[in-house]
């Protein structure tokens, strides 16, 4: 999973790319995601996966991405999927082209929306008796939640200096 950040140069701040799925895929259709997919037998290593599927989603040049670190790793609820989120920063707004087969639209957020009030919000759900809190942003036209939404909420914690630092790491 590639989580890219850039500086809008219009003074805009950081902002990080977001995708909405494809209605045509077969799970997660319309929800909104990083980049990312799963790893090939070609792939040497997962950020190489990240790089080839940011390519193919969404045409991303993967030799624009600067690595600066992984967020957590963490299992999706509903598939059970692994994901390695990696880090990198871009030297500036992408240009670029999403893929239809995999991508309806591709998102720039302002991580500065992110934190606004009206934005933010939790939910307790029970799964196996169990609570859990569940995060979600509200962007105009699209829910981001689950995995993507828990990525983006350690990442916003990371930045403002909040976030658990075990298990993050900032890479040269």
């Amino acid at each position: 999973m590639l989580v890219a950040l850039y500086e809008d140069p219009e003074g805009g701040g950081p902002h990080v790319v977001l995708t909405r799925r494809s209605p045509r895929l077969a799970s997660h259709s319309h929800e909104v995601s990083f980049p990312g997919g799963r790893r090939d037998p070609g792939d040497p290593d997962l950020w190489a996966t990240a790089l080839r599927e940011a390519a193919e989603e969404i045409g991303l040049d993967p030799e624009v991405p600067r690595l600066v670190g992984h967020l957590d790793p963490l299992v999706t609820v509903g598939s059970r999927s692994l994901i390695h989120p990696f880090v990198a920063v871009l030297p500036g707004p992408p240009e670029l082209v999403p893929n239809p087969a995999e991508v309806e639209a591709v998102l720039l957020v302002p991580l500065a929306e992110l934190l606004l009030d009206e934005v933010y919000r939790e939910e307790e759900w029970a799964r196996f008796d169990v609570p859990w809190i569940i995060t979600f942003f509200e962007l105009e036209g699209d829910t981001v939640w689950g995995a993507t939404a828990a990525m983006l909420r350690q990442l916003l914690a990371l930045s403002l200096g909040v976030g658990d630092r075990r298990n993050y790491r900032v890479d040269p």
